[in-house]
């Protein structure tokens, strides 16, 4: 409890910057549609997050350390209000994707600053407990952010308005803390090659990771909709979706510890290709048959960022797993800015069903890689600990380091 307290700041901060920005990703989808912009520019939407998403990856690091932890997080958090009160003054969808420009870079800037405080703060003794409390609300609100969209009006000057109260209200607990500020951490170099050099399966696992993700989350309203859903209801249809990401934590977790990580990647992905079926032919029955499928979707996608990060970092030294882990987040972003705009106009041009065609398409890819790659080299006899890595900012390797190696 005492360690929940004295982090209580940073993580109602979190709680508070997911409640907007995690919201805004379904109401833009929605609202889209209620100005009926066109399927591809709802998926465009999607995209420009993920672009503002890697910019503030790499540029919050290098802020923090010209201006301190609490200034970059102001900064961050302003620039994410300005995004979303910016949806309020024009209908123009390519404005808006400028916008979630700014809202994608708050997400990574202000996770940046949180991950870098509490890897600061925690000690040998309460890593264990804090790093639990931080996925616990995390994932919590994620899916509480899901779950807001029931109640906000779509294309609506209040919706937007809420949303960005929330986000300034992420300012509060953070900057008004009496803790002292930490010292600021080197920003880690960004070497993609890293990643590829350490494992080319784990690099496929994430960007097919980013595609499953980015493209459900982004785009999964316009399936929600042609299938029948009303905008309540796509608010449960996403939220499944994470519940099942957060079920599989635990099981996929004790998988990847005890057997070969290659087989449990394979596997997953023969899994979700199959739950890409179920999900497709669950569109005609009912609710309750779509919120099943999504679940069963997020079980079987969710757990694979998790798992392919484990992989690579099999390979890596104690000095390469920081730098590994912002490598990995870089396949990642590179996936999620392409794949909302890929599967929108897939959709478009061939139906709802064609989102859960291209998501099980990668997932064939990566099983056929992972069969290719199983013969190049055998699993390393020494292996890190499977770790939850949450998909936040380029820093989160800091927090994830020993935890790796605790085994």
């Amino acid at each position: 409890m005492r360690t929940i307290i004295s982090f209580a700041a940073l993580f109602l901060s979190v709680i508070l910057l997911q409640l907007s920005t995690g919201g805004v990703g379904p109401l833009d989808a929605i609202s889209g549609l209620t100005l009926n912009f066109t399927t591809g520019q709802i998926g465009l939407l999607g995209s420009a997050h993920f672009v503002g998403f890697f910019v503030g990856c790499w540029w919050a690091p290098r802020l923090m350390g010209s201006v301190g932890h609490s200034r970059a997080f102001a900064v961050c958090t302003a620039l994410g209000a300005m995004g979303l009160l910016g949806h309020t003054l024009t209908d123009n969808a390519y404005i808006w994707a400028a916008l979630r420009i700014a809202s994608g870079a708050c997400v990574a800037g202000c996770y940046t600053v949180i991950e870098a405080w509490l890897n600061a703060k925690v000690t040998n003794e309460t890593r264990g407990r804090a790093m639990g409390t931080y996925r616990i609300v995390d994932m919590g609100a994620s899916l509480c952010a899901q779950l807001i969209i029931a109640v906000l009006p779509p294309a609506s000057y209040v919706s937007y308005n809420l949303l960005a109260i929330l986000c300034c209200a992420a300012l509060l607990p953070l900057t008004l803390t009496r803790a002292s500020q930490p010292e600021t951490p080197d920003a880690p170099r960004l070497r993609p090659k890293l990643a590829w050099n350490s494992s080319p399966l784990a690099v496929a696992g994430v960007v097919v990771a980013a595609l499953s993700s980015a493209s459900f989350r982004m785009v999964g309203p316009v399936y929600g909709q042609e299938v029948g859903l009303g905008v309540d209801q796509i608010a449960f249809f996403l939220a499944s979706f994470v519940l099942g990401g957060a079920l599989a934590q635990y099981p996929m977790g004790w998988l990847a510890d005890k057997y070969d990580r290659r087989w449990v990647l394979i596997w997953l992905s023969v899994a979700a290709v199959l739950s890409c079926g179920v999900t497709m032919a669950a569109g005609n029955t009912g609710t309750v048959g779509v919120m099943l499928a999504a679940c069963l979707f997020g079980f079987t996608t969710f757990p694979i960022f998790s798992v392919s990060s484990a992989h690579a970092n099999d390979f890596a030294t104690t000095e390469q797993r920081v730098e590994l882990s912002a490598a990995l987040m870089f396949w990642y972003a590179l996936g999620a800015i392409a794949s909302p705009y890929v599967s929108s106009t897939l959709i478009q041009s061939f139906g709802p069903g064609a989102l859960f065609a291209f998501v099980a398409l990668g997932h064939v890819f990566l099983i056929i890689f992972g069969l290719a790659r199983m013969r190049s080299r055998p699993t390393p006899e020494e292996r890190t600990s499977y770790v939850y890595s949450p998909r936040t900012s380029f820093t989160i390797g800091r927090l994830l380091k020993r935890s790796r190696e605790e085994r």
